[in-house]
């Protein structure tokens, strides 16, 4: 009796340390979101106050595309070489000096001449572009590590709350802190939430990078992935990326890992190409509305976009800790066409009650593809998943900087419900390919599946039922 009490003991303890370590892991990570969401915050805002700045400065409008043309290279760049980063050093370290770069860059527009200010601006753009690639693709590279593979939906679903909420934040305040305190003191504003971000990194004990691979998550992460995409390969392609063909691009070996996943990616960078042509189309459609305050709608429509994607997040959150599951990649298929056709439908013309539930519907599915696409690609060895991460940044930087350049030439010619009705319906034609290659997927593991039970089960072998055999 006492050795069969003391198993149950020492399971009791495992399970109580392991809960309390959970406990732990959690707290950490809602710091770090935290610290993630004041430095979103400074991100939109100077998004907003930075392109006013720049406009004023130099009164051409030219100049404000050129220089969100280059922040969008910049990202494009970082996208391509985070991978192997992450490989040589910690994710921390790369979060930590992201915000320090941001804040630092902050300070030299700040303090620069006005001969100068013309470099320092695109200065700016180069910095903020790459630093907040490089801290978006190692914070989300490293979340399994961080709070675990259970808990990688919820991780995903709240930093996307955190940064949604910072969103609205940043762009309902940049006008007010702009027209009230100045530029200057926007851009102190926007400083500090970079340094406050830098703090909470350097505070925290953060997992992740320097190839962070470890044997016993690698396993998990690869049967993980087969839940939608025949994950045996993943284990290949970490020993493809490990072998002696470096010829062979690490970002691509990772995408190449699980079948339908280089598709995925590819569908991300589509949706980037169409989240241009509505962010572009807003202004315009929002003056033929109302010429004398246009903003007005453009303001509401992204509330209410947020309350839908805040909304979702909560939901996934319940989701992820009811079922411990997430939403897999067919969520971020189905979730990619709605809100695609939620786009175009926003555009249609309806009226405004229509218009908000339409912005609504817009904004959960856009948290729904985003917590199933991050969760997705977090189910790649970690010896993989910053290449891959990286590489999608790329893909997404492309798609959109591409997007904004032809948006902006059709929109010369044709009406904002054209130009967003094909830029979306091209994100839609992609994702019902992406289905039709996961249900393929998915149908083989079934078929494979059933053709192994019927040949375990003949009555000419004798593991038909073990269960029984062991009974006997």
């Amino acid at each position: 009796m006492g050795s069969a009490d003391g198993p149950k003991a020492d399971e009791t303890d495992g399970d109580t340390r392991k809960a309390r370590d959970t406990a732990v892991s959690e707290r950490r990570f809602r710091f770090l979101v935290a610290g993630y969401a004041v430095s979103s915050y400074g991100t939109f805002l100077n998004m907003v106050a930075l392109n006013l700045f720049v406009y004023e400065t130099t009164g051409r409008a030219l100049t404000m595309g050129l220089f969100m043309a280059v922040r969008l290279a910049s990202g494009f760049v970082a996208g391509l070489v985070v991978g192997g980063l992450l490989a040589r050093f910690s994710a921390k370290s790369i979060m930590l000096w992201a915000n320090v770069g941001q804040g630092a860059v902050m300070l030299v527009l700040i303090l620069a001449p006005d001969g100068m200010l013309t470099g320092a601006l695109m200065a700016v753009s180069v910095v903020i572009g790459a630093c907040g690639t490089l801290f978006m693709v190692a914070l989300r590279s490293s979340i399994p590590e961080m709070v675990g593979e259970d808990r990688r939906a919820w991780a995903n679903s709240l930093s996307i709350t955190g940064r949604s909420l910072a969103m609205v934040a940043g762009f309902a305040s940049a006008g007010v802190v702009v027209s009230l305190v100045g530029y200057t003191a926007a851009f102190l504003v926007d400083m500090a939430t970079f340094v406050a971000c830098a703090v909470t990194v350097a505070l925290l004990p953060i997992a992740g990078g320097k190839g962070a691979g470890g044997s016993a998550s690698e396993g998990s992460e690869a049967s993980e992935g087969s839940e939608s995409s025949g994950g045996s390969g993943a284990g290949k392609g970490t020993s493809a990326a490990k072998s002696g063909r470096r010829w062979r691009p690490v970002a691509f070996v990772a995408l190449a890992a699980v079948p339908g996943m280089g598709l995925m990616v590819a569908l991300r960078g589509v949706d980037a190409f169409g989240s241009s042509s509505h962010n572009a189309a807003l202004p315009i459609y929002s003056t033929s509305l109302d010429a004398s305050n246009p903003a007005v709608f453009v303001s509401a429509f992204w509330c209410v976009w947020a309350l839908g994607n805040i909304g979702a997040q909560q939901v996934i959150q319940r989701y992820a800790q009811r079922t411990g599951r997430s939403v897999g990649a067919l969520g971020f298929g189905y979730g990619t066409v709605v809100m695609s056709a939620a786009f175009i439908a926003a555009f249609a013309g309806f009226p405004l009650a229509v218009t908000a539930v339409i912005a609504l519907i817009a904004g959960a599915a856009d948290g729904l593809t985003e917590v199933a696409y991050t969760s997705h690609l977090q189910t790649l060895p970690a010896t993989l998943r910053g290449h891959a991460f990286g590489l999608s940044a790329t893909f997404e930087n492309l798609g959109f900087g591409v997007g904004m350049i032809l948006v902006a030439a059709a929109l010369d010619r044709f009406s904002p419900l054209a130009v967003v009705g094909w830029s979306h319906g091209a994100a839609i034609v992609v994702a019902v390919v992406f289905l039709l290659r996961v249900a393929g997927v998915r149908r083989a593991e079934r078929t494979g599946l059933r053709k192994e039970e019927a040949v375990e089960g003949r009555p000419d072998r004798g593991d038909r039922d073990g269960a029984e055999v062991s009974r006997g």
